[in-house]
């Protein structure tokens, strides 16, 4: 499975929103300079992400981004279905009815094992996202990102926060 690399920009970006403090905004060129990626691109994740109602956006020169909710509220779940959907990452074709021992017309009334073990999987894999917050990530980053570097960070993001 390969994800958009637009749920990797989303997710840092969701960081970076979450540091901003109440009713600012940080605009899709700041977020694009930070991060060193092409603005139209990132615009349509940040698209995807207003769409699902994870941030509030407003138009204008202090405009831009923000969360819509709290980070401890935020899921890696809900930012990676808002870019990639909720579908599941296996699709079933049946092509196990195209085995030419079969009976002519025979159809199985269960999903075969295959797709239920990718099921499985995939099931496994967003529990573990589901159990992951915007908030733990935040907390992980303090701990591994060196106190300065953060200092540095916040007082970049701010000084382009509308």
């Amino acid at each position: 499975m390969i994800l958009k690399s637009q749920v990797e920009w989303a997710l840092h970006c969701c960081a970076i929103l979450a540091g901003l403090p109440e009713g600012r905004y940080l605009s899709t060129k700041a977020l694009a300079e930070f991060h060193g990626l092409p603005k139209e691109y990132l615009s349509k994740a940040l698209q995807s992400l207003s769409q699902a109602g994870l941030v509030h956006t407003t138009l204008g020169p202090s405009g831009g981004y923000r969360l819509a909710k709290a980070p401890a509220e935020l899921t890696f779940l809900d930012i990676v279905e808002a870019v990639e959907g909720k579908g599941r990452t296996f699709v079933c074709t049946n092509i196990r009815s195209n085995n030419p021992c079969r009976a002519p017309g025979y159809c199985e009334s269960t999903p075969c094992a295959v797709a239920r073990i990718m099921w499985e999987a995939d099931e496994a894999w967003r529990e573990k996202l589901r159990n992951v917050r915007l908030s733990d990530l935040i907390e992980t980053l303090s701990k591994e990102i060196p106190a300065d570097l953060m200092k540095r960070t916040f007082g970049w993001v701010l000084e382009r926060a509308g």
